[in-house]
């Protein structure tokens, strides 16, 4: 919370390593171990003395365009108790409008919201600012996050979201306390459906995503899915191009492989993501976990040898699940998981097959006590790891929870 407000962000700007995938993780920034080193360049750039002015902004009749004195007002003055996260974007802070006006209502009235403020000083800025506001401007489906509306004035760059009273899909797999119980089998099932089908619509826009982690999934207040944050989106290959080449960003550990050699862009490397996102659901663990023995730092490395033997593919479910788990789903979304984790690209399958494969998933009722699952392949300390910074999400629906999530990827491409 501090940092909101009186910590600056020093951005470096390291040339180390490959200067075409920009991977250092020695200057990952603190949210994740985001793939870029060059974030001093992207303030520099970002937000100019002479601010960019709203026709930027492709045109959308559903978009509201809010006066910075209304989101002020709505959020109190961005008052520290209202801060629900803050990352390399910068803060995000409850408020609340009225439903029918949207100008700034009392606390406990009106409908809440989840209002998103750029600091200038920090790893991202005006592009990746904008690249939000006209994605989830021209794109609405039920499994992506709501964008109410934004705000350009001056120099303050805002974005204003409907709240996700659940939080994210993180918390519910790696906090720790009473108000996060791990998630049971269908619910995971249903977080992994929710998430794809997101991510096929877009697709099927010809929009690569481009940093799909669980930190990026919130849910509402009935657990559905819905992806968030859409700073690093791309448009994907046009005509007879098979990929976009671009600066590689995203997050470590669920980038593609092909992608971090090669920067080639394509929608499979969405679903590589998904994979290791599934992978987590299962499994219980981070994408990369310095803090577990050597050798399980890194999930996918880790779960390789589990996920070829269907004898084996139950010592990686999570055993906080306690042994209750779909005896026919369990193997079946371990393979798919393998599937989307095809180290080449062509074997991978499309997030409308992935789509189709989760749907036969859902609301399992062999749902059986297991004893022997989850019990081996080394130390298996589920959940545990580095902490989530995520401020908020304390509950399962009151209070102040995280949503949208800042992200914490650098601006480039």
């Amino acid at each position: 919370m501090g940092n909101c407000f009186a910590r600056r962000i020093k951005a470096v700007c390291p040339f180390h390593g490959s200067p075409a995938s920009g991977l250092n993780s020695k200057f990952a920034s603190k949210d994740a171990n985001d793939l870029s080193t060059c974030s001093s360049r992207v303030s520099a750039v970002s937000v100019p003395s002479n601010p960019r002015s709203e026709g930027e902004i492709l045109q959308s009749t559903n978009l509201k365009s809010f006066p910075f004195s209304d989101l002020r007002n709505a959020t109190r003055n961005f008052r520290p108790d209202s801060v629900l996260g803050e990352g390399g974007f910068g803060c995000v802070f409850k408020g609340w409008i009225d439903e029918h006006a949207l100008t700034a209502a009392k606390p406990g009235t009106g409908i809440v919201i989840a209002v998103k403020r750029l600091n200038q000083e920090g790893v991202q800025g005006h592009r990746e600012w904008l690249a939000e506001v006209n994605y989830l401007g021209q794109l609405y489906h039920p499994n992506l996050v709501k964008l109410i509306g934004y705000c350009i004035e001056d120099e303050q760059r805002l974005l204003v979201y409907e709240f996700m009273p659940r939080g994210s899909v993180e918390n519910h797999l790696f906090r720790r306390g009473s108000y996060f119980q791990p998630p049971s089998w269908n619910m995971r099932m249903k977080v992994a459906l929710g998430a794809a089908k997101g991510l096929a619509f877009l697709h099927g826009a010809k929009v690569i995503y481009r940093d799909f982690k669980t930190s990026n999934i919130l849910l509402d207040t009935n657990y559905n899915a819905k992806l968030s944050d859409f700073g690093l989106a791309k448009d994907g290959p046009i005509g007879s191009k098979s990929h976009v080449s671009t600066r590689v960003m995203g997050t470590y550990g669920y980038a593609a492989p092909e992608y971090l050699a090669t920067g080639h862009l394509t929608a499979k490397s969405d679903v590589y993501s998904f994979g290791v996102v599934l992978l987590e659901l299962l499994s219980g663990r981070r994408a990369i976990d310095k803090n577990r023995p050597s050798g399980e730092h890194n999930l996918v490395d880790w779960a390789r040898p589990y996920l070829t033997s269907k004898r084996k593919i139950f010592r990686i479910l999570d055993t906080r699940l306690g042994g209750h788990f779909s005896m026919a789903g369990a193997p079946k979304a371990a393979t798919l998981a393998q599937q989307c984790l095809s180290r080449e690209a062509k074997f991978r399958p499309s997030m409308e097959e992935i789509v189709k494969a989760l749907e036969g998933l859902q609301d399992a009722k062999d749902i059986v006590r297991s004893s022997g699952a989850g019990q081996s392949g080394g130390s298996h300390r589920s959940g545990t790891g580095h902490s989530s910074r995520r401020r908020g999400s304390q509950g399962t629906g009151n209070g102040n929870v995280a949503s949208p999530r800042p992200s914490g990827s650098p601006l480039n491409s």
